[in-house]
């Protein structure tokens, strides 16, 4: 099957069940998704598939074939941050990083469908589990993140 990561094609000789997941750190050696709970719930593993955010531990590579898959490594375009990294690095949000990927992943899509997002619509989409705890902080880098899409 083909596999669009990253704005590169590629071709995989992979079982159709074989989660995401695997597919991009195993066979394809994108490492940014992280392995965490394996059942969808802790938010380690997300990519953006067609600009939505997906648990990609439980998400059959089968159904990402065809579709555009972002890892945090395609996030930045020609070695400019994106602007919710951006955000990440000048508020200090990980800590110990491991989750961070999915996190920031997360808030893009969020910013994608609301620029201007209240405290509560960052509680509702932010479902991603930081064992560190900086959640005020990422929500601090979010709405920074938006001013500063809303001033490009």
């Amino acid at each position: 099957m083909k596999l669009n990561v990253n704005g590169q094609t590629h071709q995989l000789d992979v079982e159709p069940e074989m989660p995401l997941l695997w597919a991009l750190r195993d066979e394809l050696d994108i490492k940014g998704p992280k392995y965490g709970c394996g059942i969808a719930q802790c938010g380690a593993c997300t990519v953006l598939l067609n600009g939505e955010p997906v648990r990609s531990c439980s998400y059959p590579v089968s159904s990402a074939a065809g579709q555009q898959v972002v890892s945090i490594e395609g996030l930045a375009t020609k070695g400019k941050l994106h602007a919710v990294q951006k955000a990440w690095i000048d508020h200090q949000v990980p800590q110990c990083g491991y989750c961070q990927g999915g996190q920031m992943l997360a808030a893009v899509a969020l910013l994608k469908k609301k620029p201007k997002p209240t405290d509560e619509d960052i509680d509702a989409a932010m479902t991603n589990i930081c064992r560190c705890g900086t959640y005020a902080r990422m929500r601090t880098a979010i709405h920074a993140a938006a001013r500063q899409a809303g001033q490009s």
